[in-house]
């Protein structure tokens, strides 16, 4: 039963009776031609006779005598394009769908819902007589595929027989719609099987199960499914192609929005894809398959809104074959809204229902179609209220064409058309204060200084300006307006007089006021409205996804910094009347030393301190400070400067930097911090945590919500659940790309892997407290919880130390450490691994042999292909990661050529790629190296000693969509304008969108303006450090 919708499903009909067409839709009766095409619509169940069961099984459907077979219809085969459209498949006939759309007893009719859902044959062209599918009816097992012989009649089983010649021309009708046979009619044995069996109902849409895939080879030349190009089931049932409207939305191309449609349905990472499947993405970026991602979630919230809408309509009795078109041809939410608001419950309806409700919708329609013949004195009723004067029934007129006008597809474009040519702008003023707002207080009236009288094209307007507008106006303290030129107005109305409404007679003065009057009347009351709602829920829509976008980038710049490994590092949380909190922390990041300081509450005491301070440092041979960002912070620096300078902490050469201590204080409260650090007071927590960002920021910052890391800027005006799936998946793709040891790791960065969460990375914690390290990533399939997919997607981002998974081996063989279980994995001492069917079975295929390519970004489903490889450069599985392997390679790829290496091993060139890296990389690469380290400084530079023309260096702390600011280590962090931020001035590296100007990026500037007054500083990007 999977694979096969509703609307396909059967029941059979009652033998005795006359068939007659219980589920045809308005539109149907209408339609005189059946090949026009029309949205497929899912009718409704048909009512089983009020018949005895007995009855009903005995008897068989008459076929109607002395007919003709009706000629097959070429229409019913015509060849489809690779992308399919929601016509394009072919829902295959079970044994227990007999619910048959019956007709009345005439020669040749044949049933539109099921020509509509059978007579396309998949792959297009027509269906060959010996690719005709035959399904076993009668047979209670799942239906198998058998290939129909073109000449034989089918088999029958049970059942009256029929003539010959009606066998001929029921099968020649078959021929037609590209299907063998229907379900047999003959209900008695059929009834007793669906008791039997009862298939639940499947909504596959995507592929029939029965049919034979295709293939094409993977990456690693193995078959596959081949990607559908175009439909899913979220397509079904609506106007427009899926994949199309994807691939425009997201400047995409066709083929690789389809296969990521595939990819992101079978719950594939988006980590994993842009690492292991890039030659199906055209090796996008992970940031480019979030917006893809996110486009394809608005896609489906639009399909399930209109579905929805649908059958919300039809219960309640409003739908109409138009309306439905209207729905289903909408492409976004504004749009279904905008096209179902007048049968919107709990209200009045509109002008234009309550004038149709009166009978007024005739005299409207023939003011267009033949105005000549119309009479407007013959509406007139003296006591119905809106029919009682000449007035009234020429403004129920009007308020139907109005919103004729205002629904009408090709109208629409027209005026959309004419705005795009004309200079469209959006203006913001001051909000008028009255009545009880004048007395209070207008906070904030300050910062919104420049919208106070506002105007920008709204082709021209920038991404921060439409937050900041949009604040305003939610603050009440600014109003914003679409102005639409009249220009635009003249020429729309002259258009729709002369033209698209134009009466298609000769029509009266008195008449084609009415229609002015309409046209008017829509453009003021329904289409400016519409259009404005439009502009601006578009430019908002815009700014939030851009505002995020930026979020997520700066969020990557910051979690990639470059890690301070090998250091004992001094973290200070600066502070005036509680002090500065001081934490040590070891090279391992175990935490040393805590204790408070009071730097900032006289000379004489802060002297006493600094002989503290300088006692710790050579205690534990510190000479790496770094200083919180927060309160007291540029006295505190001001202070660890003028003791470098004297030289106070010789012979150490002390250096310090400043860190971002966002989130910090939240995380020194939060129950994770807690678990963790149990016996520190909470604020003494915030020192460790700034200590350790230093040290690994990502591995600390991952404690921390993403959102409380303070990067990007409108943060509380954008959606919160989309921000927060952003930054979550920039989270998981950087601790993935980064890679994790699993035997060191702990709980909080293992749960943000690929396929991994809370509950499978405390697992995988259980399983190596109670079995020991893992030696090999193979053991991660005897955890509990993770199965294939997940392993599949976590196995690439998972490391394995090769030297100390050596060490362990070579203890196991003394016997010192751990025993070997039978399945021959290593066990705890004392325990013993649980007998059960799932343990058992994945237990006695894993071998506990350590395995050199788990130390790389390999993939295992690709260790057969790398090996291979190593063996044709000469190498062997101990060289991985050496000088010698990196010649070896180097030398071979310059001989034979990557291509032809890819095609002799049957893999592609970017996994063949990926593989040559994961062999060079040395042992224990980490790709944050390329990244900027933190800015360590000796000395300080104070806000006065600033001049314009100041060439200086410095860290960029923030980024947004008007500019980045800098760091110049004076107090007050500069501004880098957008506009001097060029590519040219970037470099090559840096010009990608997913590693832009951000967070921890060195530069240097040059001052060009300073404000002294308000402490603001303008910089000119020199260049990136």
């Amino acid at each position: 039963m999977s694979g096969l919708p509703r609307r396909t499903k059967q029941t059979v009909a009652n033998p005795l009776q006359e068939w007659s067409f219980l589920n045809v839709s308005e539109s149907e009766e209408e339609a005189p031609d059946e090949d026009d095409w029309k949205p497929e619509t899912k009718p409704p169940k048909a009512k089983k006779p009020a018949k005895p069961r007995k009855e009903t099984q005995k008897k068989t459907v008459a076929k109607p005598k002395n007919t003709a077979a009706p000629k097959p219809r070429k229409t019913a085969s015509k060849k489809v394009s690779s992308v399919s459209s929601p016509t394009n498949r072919v829902p295959e006939l079970m044994p227990g769908n007999t619910e048959i759309f019956s007709a009345k007893p005439v020669a040749g009719v044949l049933i539109k819902e099921e020509r509509k859902s059978i007579g396309i044959y998949e792959f297009g062209g027509e269906m060959p007589p010996d690719r005709l599918i035959k399904q076993e009816v009668l047979s209670p097992k799942p239906s198998t595929l058998k290939i129909a012989k073109p000449r034989k009649a089918p088999q029958k089983k049970q059942g009256p027989k029929t003539g010959a010649a009606k066998q001929g021309q029921v099968k020649k009708e078959r021929m037609s719609l590209s299907v063998d046979e229907f379900p047999s009619t003959s209900s008695m044995y059929i009834e007793t099987q669906m008791k039997e069996e009862e298939p639940p109902d499947d909504f596959t849409f995507d592929e029939p199960p029965l049919k034979k895939l295709k293939t094409s080879m993977d990456s690693l030349g193995k078959p596959v499914k081949k990607v559908s190009h175009g439909f899913t089931g979220e397509e079904q049932g609506m106007n427009w192609n899926f994949v199309e409207v994807l691939s425009e939305k997201t400047n995409v191309d066709p083929w690789v929005c389809s296969n990521l449609i595939k990819l992101f349905k079978e719950e594939n990472t988006i980590p994993f894809i842009a690492r292991y499947r890039k030659e199906l993405i055209n090796d996008l970026d992970a940031e480019a398959l979030r917006e893809v991602q996110q486009g394809l979630e608005d896609l489906r919230a639009v399909t399930k809104k209109a579905h929805n809408m649908v059958e919300k309509l039809k219960k309640e009795g409003k739908l109409s074959a138009s309306l439905q078109t209207d729905i289903l041809n909408s492409k976004s939410t504004d749009e279904i809204e905008h096209v179902c608001a007048p049968f919107k419950t709990g209200s009045k309806g509109t002008k234009a229902q309550r004038a149709r409700q009166l009978g007024l919708e005739t005299p409207a329609r023939a003011l267009i179609e033949c105005p000549g013949q119309l009479n407007l004195y013959s509406y007139m009723k003296g006591d119905t209220e809106g029919l009682a004067t000449l007035q009234d029934i020429e403004n129920g007129v009007q308020h139907i064409l109005a919103d004729m006008m205002a629904k009408d597809k090709d109208t629409l474009d027209h005026i959309k058309n004419l705005c795009k040519q004309n200079y469209v702008t959006i203006h913001s003023a001051m909000a008028k204060v009255t009545g009880k707002e004048k007395d209070k207080p207008v906070k904030d009236v300050d910062k919104f200084r420049l919208y106070h009288d506002f105007t920008s094209n709204i082709n021209r307007i920038q991404h921060h300006q439409i937050l900041a507008i949009n604040r305003g106006e939610n603050l009440k303290i600014l109003t914003v307006k679409v102005n639409i030129p009249d220009r635009v107005k003249d020429a729309f109305c002259r258009w729709c007089v002369n033209e698209r409404w134009r009466p298609k007679q000769y029509a009266k003065p008195e008449l084609m006021k009415i229609l002015h009057n309409s046209v008017d009347d829509s453009y003021k009351r329904l289409i400016y409205p519409l259009l404005c709602r439009e502009y601006r829920s578009k430019l908002s829509s815009d700014a939030e996804k851009e505002s995020i976008m930026m979020f997520g980038r700066n969020l990557r710049q910051l979690l990639l910094a470059n890690p301070v490994r090998g250091r004992t590092i001094l973290g200070v949380d600066p502070g005036y009347k509680h002090g500065c909190k001081l934490a040590i922390i070891s090279p391992t990041n175990q935490i040393l030393h805590t204790d408070v300081v009071y730097l900032h509450t006289g000379h004489a005491h802060g002297m006493r301190e600094a002989d503290k301070i300088k006692w710790l440092l050579e205690k534990f041979s510190c000479y790496t400070v770094a200083i919180g960002n927060g309160t007291a912070c540029r006295e505190t620096e001001r202070y660890f400067a003028d003791l470098i300078q004297r030289k106070f902490f010789a012979p150490l050469e002390v250096v310090y930097c400043i860190a971002s201590e966002a989130g910090a204080s939240i995380y020194s409260v939060s129950p994770e911090a807690a678990k963790e650090m149990p016996d520190l007071d909470p604020n003494l927590r915030s020192a460790v945590s700034i200590a350790r960002r230093v040290q690994d920021p990502l591995a600390e910052l991952v404690k921390i919500e993403p959102k409380h890391i303070g990067v990007g800027m409108y943060q509380h005006d954008v959606s919160q659940a989309l921000l927060k799936a952003t930054l979550d998946s920039v989270v998981e793709e950087c601790v993935s790309f980064v890679g994790v040891d699993i035997n060191i790791c702990s709980e909080t960065l293992l749960r943000h892997i690929a396929g991994l969460n809370s509950a499978r990375a405390k697992n995988v914690i259980e399983w190596r407290e109670k079995n020991g390290p893992f030696l090999n990533r193979e053991q991660l399939k005897s955890v509990k919880g993770l199965g294939p997919k997940s392993f599949q997607q976590c196995a690439g981002f998972i490391r394995i130390d090769q030297e100390y998974v050596k060490g362990l081996c070579r203890d196991q063989t003394g016997g010192q450490a751990s025993t070997l279980g039978e399945s021959g994995l290593p066990v705890a001492s004392g325990s013993k691994l649980k007998p059960g069917k799932k343990t058992a079975k994945s237990a006695a295929n894993i071998v506990s042999k350590p395995n050199p390519l788990d130390q790389t970004c390999i993939h295992p489903e690709s260790y057969s292909i790398a090996m291979r490889f190593v063996s044709l450069v000469g190498g062997n599985a101990s060289d991985i990661g050496t000088q010698k392997i990196q010649k070896q390679v180097s030398s071979f790829a310059q001989q034979d050529g990557v291509d032809n290496i890819a095609e002799k091993l049957k893999t592609t060139v970017p996994t063949l790629q990926l593989i040559i890296d994961g062999l060079c990389q040395p042992e224990g690469f980490d790709i944050r190296t390329e990244f900027d380290k933190p800015d360590f400084k000796t000395n300080i530079v104070c806000f006065d000693d600033l001049h314009v023309g100041a060439v200086l260096t410095g860290k960029v702390e923030n980024a947004t969509l008007f500019g980045a600011f800098v760091d110049i280590g004076v107090g007050k962090a500069g501004l880098i304008p957008m506009r001097y931020i060029t590519e040219a001035k970037l470099s090559k590296e840096k010009r990608r969108r997913s590693l832009g100007l951000g967070p921890g990026e060195r530069v240097e500037v040059k001052v060009l303006f300073i404000d002294s007054k308000q402490c603001k500083i303008t910089l000119d990007l020199l260049r990136v450090l």
